[in-house]
């Protein structure tokens, strides 16, 4: 059965799940225009100083499991210019990161208006489903783009039987199915920020998303989302890239 008929353990007692998972961050920052004001020579050195902090961070064990994707959104949203997408098994490593980044010149133009934490694991909803992006282990950053936002239900969805949630979820699946250019990965926040989903759409073709997601609005599901904004439009670049497009 894909139905947990016990979602929330109150009737099973299911035990706590305490097997190894990957800890995500969405770190999104803004840089100041007074940076664009210095000389050409001392922004490319504090470019440089900056660019080595972001990659020594994956200077661990391989056990650690770190993974960093980089983003620019110069261009396609005002309040942030790059986002870096870490992925770790250890809440603290995101502490580590942007420790090595505070000791940065850059850091003094940056602010950071946006900055989510999730952790994956395996949707109830397409546990079967080969490829959902549903699964343990997350493969990120495949394609050009990343669509990325935070997700909250609204209080009546989780008042639904366990059958009538399913049933939303088959028809929002299918609905998406014919969609083989984008892939899903969703991840949970529950207790540990302030939205309930961090969503990240992968994809080369940014019009079937957006087609994808107009098809979305008209399944019985969309009628329980309380707030799916903001929608980040991420443009995948190496670190050495999107600091050049800051100036």
């Amino acid at each position: 059965m894909m139905v947990d008929l016990d979602p929330s353990g109150q009737v099973t007692q299911k035990e706590p799940d305490r097997q190894k998972r990957q800890f995500l961050n969405y770190a999104f920052y803004k840089l100041s225009p007074e940076f664009r004001r210095l000389h050409a020579e001392l922004r490319a050195e504090i470019r440089a100083e900056f660019q080595e902090a972001v990659e020594k961070w994956l200077e661990a064990p391989p056990e650690a499991g770190r993974i960093l994707r980089t983003y620019s959104l110069v261009g396609t949203r005002s309040e942030v210019d790059f986002m870096l997408w870490r992925i770790a098994f250890d809440v603290r490593d995101f502490n580590d990161a942007q420790a090595l980044l505070n000791q940065t010149r850059l850091m003094g133009y940056l602010t950071q208006p946006y900055n989510f934490i999730s952790m994956q694991k395996r949707s109830q909803y397409v546990n079967r489903v080969e490829g959902s992006g549903h699964g343990l282990e997350l493969l990120p950053g495949q394609g050009t783009y990343l669509f990325v936002y935070p997700f909250v239900k609204t209080r009546a969805w989780y008042d639904l039987s366990p059958h009538a949630r399913q049933g939303m979820m088959d028809e929002h699946i299918y609905a998406s199915n014919p969609f083989k250019g984008i892939r899903l990965n969703t991840s949970y926040s529950y207790g540990i920020d302030d939205q309930e989903f961090v969503v990240a759409f992968d994809s080369d073709y940014p019009q079937e998303f957006v087609d994808l997601v107009a098809r979305l609005r008209h399944t019985e599901a969309s009628m329980f989302t309380l707030t799916d904004t903001p929608m980040f439009t991420c443009i995948k670049k190496d670190v050495e890239g999107l600091l050049q497009d800051l100036g």
